[in-house]
């Protein structure tokens, strides 16, 4: 079997994997966010003597739990502790695979945009190690630097550099390729705060009380801050690991803007949902935010080409319009493609009814969206784009 076939079936068993050690950790990470919020000083003498700053009462699948947070460190070491750190390393190390297997190793096809930038695919490939790397540099150091002198000035900031990352990616990387290295630099920051300080934040405070000693507090004010920053990346992520299937966004002349404001939409709703553990309905954060996808969703709205716009010229016929298919899509959307190891989404154009049936979608996509082909591996051009537009223009003529 060809390369292509093993290639498609480790992006599967990769997503796959991906999905389910991402669920595990955004699920964690969520629940301990909402668990900090919504602990309640304890109301029985004997736990605040030993130490327990907040406890909950919940229950669940039939039984009462009572989780306590001591306020830095019990007393005395239990036997035996639950680490939370392989859900976030398991996630990073498979995402770094798939995006490997999917981007890096066909980086001419998936990242390369001819028309933005003269990329090789080594050079593509590295500028996309680069942005993982350098965005936890930045973030790290703005954090060191800003975050005991003021919170809003380094949301801010770093808001800032992550808008510049998107508009330089978008202007190098094919807009799929941006977007989805966006979102892989803010996962990387996201792990990078498990690996570099979450962690070894519990590690020392753990190895303290094996001396015999008091644990500083200030491992786990650190590890709390960087939770939480956590917190508030996860719906961006998400977005950007979604936003492959929605050409819409990253195929805008503005990709960079559309990002950033989504982006944003994310973190005002994630915001809301915390202030709400906490007590706090502010619902003008999660109305900003559907205000803020809302515009965007109305600035994205393709305009369909009409006859006026198209000019006097006769409309072409699907006999016309089929050269163009043949020589532009059919290297993926055929029953025995060359490009791709089956046809995505098992759309195949090689007859005229197939081709007929589809055609507001191959007009969307080439035309309206100009996702297709995809990364322009085919080379379409924007006459034979505008003349697929005539034809949905002139009713699509057979």
């Amino acid at each position: 079997m060809d390369s292509g076939y093993w290639l498609e079936i480790a992006s599967l068993l990769l997503r796959w994997l991906h999905l389910i050690v991402g669920i595990a950790w955004i699920g964690s990470s969520f629940y301990f966010v909402w668990l900090d919020n919504s602990l309640r000083p304890p109301t029985d003498p004997a736990l605040r003597e030993k130490g327990v700053g907040g406890e909950l009462w919940a229950v669940h699948g039939g039984g009462f739990y009572n989780p306590q947070k001591y306020l830095v460190a019990p007393k005395q070491l239990p036997d035996e502790l639950h680490w939370f750190k392989w859900e976030s390393y398991s996630t990073w190390l498979s995402g770094f695979a798939l995006i490997s297997v999917l981007y890096y190793a066909q980086a001419g096809s998936y990242m390369i945009d001819p028309a933005k930038a003269a990329l090789s695919p080594g050079q593509a490939v590295a500028l996309g190690l680069a942005t993982l790397a350098g965005g936890w540099l930045v973030y790290d150091g703005l954090c060191r630097l800003l975050m005991r002198r003021s919170i809003l000035l380094f949301a801010a900031l770093y808001f800032a550099f992550v808008v510049a990352v998107a508009w330089g990616l978008t202007h190098w990387l094919s807009g799929r390729a941006a977007f989805i290295h966006v979102g892989a630099m803010l996962a990387t920051t996201m792990s990078g705060n498990v690996f570099f300080w979450i962690i070894p934040g519990q590690k020392k405070t753990v190895a303290a009380m094996r001396r015999g000693e008091a644990p500083d507090p200030i491992h786990g004010q650190r590890a709390k801050q960087r939770s939480v920053h956590n917190n508030y990346l996860t719906l961006p992520v998400l977005f950007c690991m979604i936003s492959n299937h929605y050409a819409l966004t990253y195929n805008h002349p503005q990709a960079w803007l559309v990002l950033a404001l989504i982006l944003l939409a994310g973190v005002l709703i994630r915001h809301f949902f915390n202030l709400r553990h906490h007590g706090r309905l502010a619902w003008h954060y999660p109305l900003a935010g559907i205000a803020l996808l809302l515009g965007v969703f109305i600035w994205l709205a393709p305009k369909a080409p009409t006859p006026a716009a198209q000019g006097s010229a006769p409309a072409p016929t699907l006999a016309e319009v089929r050269p163009v298919i043949a020589a532009r899509c059919l290297a993926c959307h055929a029953s025995a493609p060359t490009l791709m190891a089956a046809a995505p989404a098992g759309l195949k154009l090689d007859s005229d009814e197939a081709l007929y049936a589809q055609r507001q979608r191959v007009v969307d996509q080439a035309v309206r969206l100009k996702a297709m082909p995809l990364g322009n591996v085919t080379q379409m051009t924007d006459a034979e784009r505008a003349l697929l537009a005539r034809w949905a223009a002139g009713g699509f003529a057979r």
